[in-house]
């Protein structure tokens, strides 16, 4: 009898997990709906905004008719090859 219960409960598993996992979800919602409360997620502008709004920030603040010198070479790196001048 034992090996026929066993052969129904693993064939209709299924039908028996399903309604209790439904009620076990909906109380879990519930619960969490009620503790957390109602809060909203706060609106965050996109990474290319926020990066499109630093750089105007940023190009406000600099003149650009202030350059530096060519004959300072301040924008080529320090390489190998400036060692010997």
């Amino acid at each position: 009898m034992l090996p026929f219960v066993l052969a129904l409960l693993r064939t209709y598993a299924p039908y028996i997990v399903l309604p209790f996992a439904v009620v076990v979800g909906a109380v879990g919602y519930t619960v969490e709906h009620t503790i957390r409360g109602d809060k909203q997620t706060p609106f965050r502008n996109s990474i290319i905004e926020e990066r499109n709004e630093r750089f105007l920030k940023e190009g406000q603040n600099h003149d650009p008719t202030e350059v530096d010198s060519l004959k300072k070479r301040t924008f080529v790196p320090k390489t190998i090859f400036e060692r010997k001048q």
